[in-house]
């Protein structure tokens, strides 16, 4: 019998997962240690951060962990070359970091627009294009941008959080149509509501749950695996001709 056609692999490959320091993120650079890639993991607490890094590395993968503040945008091409010094070139960008603070619109402050923008979209692009020259040069790479659901469908109280999300999204389009023609793709999944200990507070909430899951036909909320098995099929050489696309994890929300 032939060798395999398809290739979902990510052995040897090194992944940097942004915002890696606990929910979404952690899980994301789990996941993927255990597919064989080597991972390096970025967010601003430093201490949870080499937690992280150390139960990978226990579970005999291999992952270094390196201090990342997305507001601080001149933080971040020391960041990738701190990585690159560390583990050499980088294959796949994880953009995870990010957060939602529920706020009724007529209260949002400049702070609290500016706090979740710079986070959301600015410091992503910023991690986009740092990583982005890197993989040029080598004409090979795969970016990877964690929106959501909510960057196509209005959630109440949720203003910033669904703007920054949707410019995400077109921002994702643009660089892939800037960058796939020279080998480098650019996409974007976009979970549900995803129980972490982030969300435990709204989501343990019998109310809250159930308009949650009246509003999603598969009957449930995603789970982090849920998330990883779309990044790890983005990262893949599964997906080469894929690019400047949203792969929704909804369980069908956006369908009704």
């Amino acid at each position: 019998m032939e060798g395999k056609r398809f290739d979902s692999t990510l052995e040897g490959k090194l992944v940097v997962v942004t915002g890696a320091s606990k929910g979404i993120g952690r899980g994301l650079a789990e996941i993927i240690a255990t597919e064989g890639a080597r991972v390096a993991v970025a967010a601003r607490d430093q201490e949870a951060l080499e937690h992280v890094a150390a139960g990978i590395n226990d579970q005999g993968g291999e992952c270094k962990a390196f201090k990342l503040d997305l507001r601080r945008v001149e933080t971040i091409k020391d960041c990738f070359s701190r990585i690159e010094d560390e583990m050499g070139p980088i294959d796949v960008l994880v953009n995870n970091a990010g957060m939602g603070n529920p706020i009724p619109a007529e209260e949002i402050t400049e702070e609290d627009w500016d706090w979740m923008m710079d986070l959301n979209l600015k410091g992503t692009f910023f991690c986009c294009q740092e990583a982005g020259k890197r993989m040029l040069s080598r004409k090979k790479g795969r970016i990877v941008n964690i929106s959501s659901q909510a960057s196509v469908v209005a959630i109440p109280h949720e203003a910033v959080y669904c703007a920054s999300k949707g410019g995400l999204n077109m921002l994702t389009k643009v660089l892939a149509a800037e960058w796939s023609p020279r080998n480098v793709t650019v996409n974007a999944v976009g979970p549900t509501f995803v129980y972490t200990p982030g969300t435990a507070e709204r989501l343990d909430d019998p109310a809250f749950l159930e308009g949650v899951l009246d509003k999603i036909p598969r009957g449930r909320v995603a789970t982090i695996d849920d998330v990883a098995s779309a990044v790890l099929y983005l990262a893949s050489d599964n997906a080469d001709m894929v690019t400047g696309t949203l792969l929704l994890v909804d369980g069908g929300w956006t369908a009704l």
